[in-house]
């Protein structure tokens, strides 16, 4: 083989190295679908004690599961929750009601809030799906 076959073959492999290892831009929530935000406020999670039991939906609650409790939205809605400190977001499926804490607007399961950084009570942003 002689030196310039050598010297194609060679520039071609790192040319296929680098389109294959090249980060691409993608977004942080792929196939992300646009909706409307419907409410704001602060979010908790809850799960000691209710693991295990009925939710109001008549299913049982799972905390380990990406579910929450919300005061009105019918069961079975899927909303996006977005951590406003952190932009991280989780898709839940509503399926209790509550929270009956005031001043909140959703009850997380766990497994939902630790997805988005929530360890206590975090500031989010609802969006129906």
């Amino acid at each position: 083989m002689d030196q310039r076959k050598v010297t194609l073959t060679i520039a071609s492999l790192f040319v296929s190295a680098a389109a294959v290892l090249s980060p691409t831009l993608v977004s942080a929530e792929p196939n992300k679908k646009s909706a409307k935000v419907i409410q704001s406020g602060k979010a908790s999670w809850y799960g000691p004690g209710f693991h295990g039991k009925k939710t109001a939906s008549g299913e049982t609650f799972n905390t380990n599961e990406m579910t929450a409790a919300h005061r009105t939205l019918p069961f079975g809605t899927k909303v996006r929750v977005v951590n406003k400190k952190t932009g991280k977001s989780v898709v839940v499926r509503i399926n209790d009601r509550g929270p009956y804490a005031h001043g909140r607007v959703i009850d997380l399961s766990r497994a939902s809030a630790q997805a988005i950084g929530i360890s206590g009570v975090g500031a989010v942003e609802l969006a129906q799906l």
